[in-house]
């Protein structure tokens, strides 16, 4: 059987092994998912390189999410298999010759199959969840696989450093620069990492064994929440810098300054969610998540309006829009309020799952990352077919309606009639 805790009065050097796999671990996902969002900073000037419309540009973002989402079931159960040092390992080094070829990229469709393979990077959320998770008690977990999610803060830095390559030196030297660091980060997540057999699910566990998971409505569930809690973060991360552009008409700089607004926090915070998940639980975090994303995403909807009504003084024009620093608000909350959920999914996992985490949480991040792929191809052909930079946030509206309804109906309505039940039992 795995191991799923450490013991009490762990050694200090197995407590100093979990902490250097925690740190080192996150550092690499860090890097992996400045990679994986790469596009949503390049892919603004790839645009008008290639004359491409907004469906177009949607799909060359979503292109690494798609293969970072495909794998991440697999992935997760190798690292049940194998462990996640060699696995993350083996995913990094894969990375960096697509990385370093997207230089040399001239055609919309060489943008395109490169981006598959830069998107295995994204898969290594599935390995490292699982990994860093057994190295800590089952009451610190929650915990750890925050620190170890707040590497989505990857997509905070992309935007931080690809605006300044791309202005000095043109988008080309972008990737060349992402390829040295994932490199270097390979070499230190090699040395500072460390294996525990104990961790490994026997060999004796099939793949269709796994896989049953999938028959679980709990699971399906989870993978609904986590669509929007970390696929419309992916997706939103990915548009939001020509969202700046378009909209308000800023430079590319400053737009993705803004972006990061939303990106950093909804990924350092995800630590801070796993906290508190340890504390008030997954339900109760997951709940508020909701209803916060419900109320800035309703805000974020409305679109630029002007309209005249008639008065008894004569028509008076009015205008209803958000101007750019409420828009950037509503976006900080709305990353902060994801980044407790991305933790608070998790520790479902965690909670109903211990024994396998691995091949759960690639299902589950499988669901999320498949939302980061589709949700951009979305938003570019609803602003094709509308004309509305707004729809983004509608479609997003109605994908929590669904989230908030199944909640209600297999978690808080469930609860209050079994409240309800065992009040009205004599044996109560």
């Amino acid at each position: 059987m795995v191991n799923e805790t450490l013991p009490q009065g762990a050694s200090p050097q197995r407590t100093r092994q979990a902490w250097s796999v925690l740190i080192v671990s996150t550092l690499a996902f860090t890097v992996c998912f400045m990679v994986w969002m790469m596009f949503g900073v390049i892919g603004i000037p790839i645009k008008k390189m290639l004359n491409l419309n907004a469906t177009e540009f949607g799909l060359l973002t979503a292109m690494p999410v798609l293969t970072g989402s495909l794998v991440r079931v697999p992935l997760g159960i190798w690292t049940d298999k194998y462990g996640g040092r060699i696995v993350m390992a083996c995913v990094m080094a894969i990375t960096v010759p697509a990385i370093w070829l997207m230089t040399y990229a001239t055609e919309y469709w060489h943008f395109l199959v490169i981006g598959l393979f830069v998107g295995l990077a994204g898969g290594s959320f599935s390995v490292g969840t699982p990994y860093v998770a057994r190295w800590f008690p089952k009451n610190r977990q929650g915990m750890a696989m925050g620190v170890y999610g707040a590497g989505n803060s990857g997509a905070a830095v992309n935007k931080f450093v690809a605006p300044v390559l791309l202005v000095a030196f043109g988008w080309a030297m972008v990737p060349q620069v992402y390829a040295a660091i994932m490199l270097g980060t390979l070499v230190l997540f090699w040395l500072f990492s460390h294996s525990d057999p104990s961790h490994l699910v026997p060999s004796n566990v099939k793949f269709t064994d796994q896989l049953k998971a999938l028959k679980d409505p709990k699971v399906l569930k989870y993978c609904q929440y986590y669509s929007i809690v970390f696929g419309g973060y992916v997706a939103l991360s990915l548009w939001m810098v020509q969202y700046y552009v378009g909209e308000y008409g800023l430079d590319i700089r400053v737009a993705a300054l803004l972006a990061a607004c939303f990106s950093l926090p909804g990924g350092v915070l995800r630590a801070i969610g796993g906290v508190l998940s340890d504390k008030y639980g997954a339900h109760k975090v997951t709940w508020w998540v909701m209803w916060v994303s419900w109320i800035c995403l309703f805000l974020l909807s409305y679109p630029q309006t002007d309209f005249t009504v008639t008065t008894v003084d004569g028509p008076r024009s009015f205008h209803i829009g958000l101007n750019v620093y409420a828009f950037t608000a509503l976006m900080g909350i709305l990353g902060v309020a994801w980044a407790f959920g991305k933790a608070s999914v998790f520790k479902y996992i965690s909670d109903d799952y211990p024994g396998n985490i691995g091949t759960i949480s690639g299902i589950v991040g499988l669901a999320g990352g498949m939302g980061g792929f589709i949700l951009p191809i979305m938003f570019g052909a609803l602003m094709d077919w509308t004309g509305v930079r707004s729809s983004a946030f509608m479609l997003m509206y109605g994908v929590v309606w669904v989230s908030l309804i199944w909640m209600y109906w297999t978690e808080v309505r469930r609860t209050e009639v079994m409240g309800s039940n065992a009040a009205a039992s004599p044996l109560a």
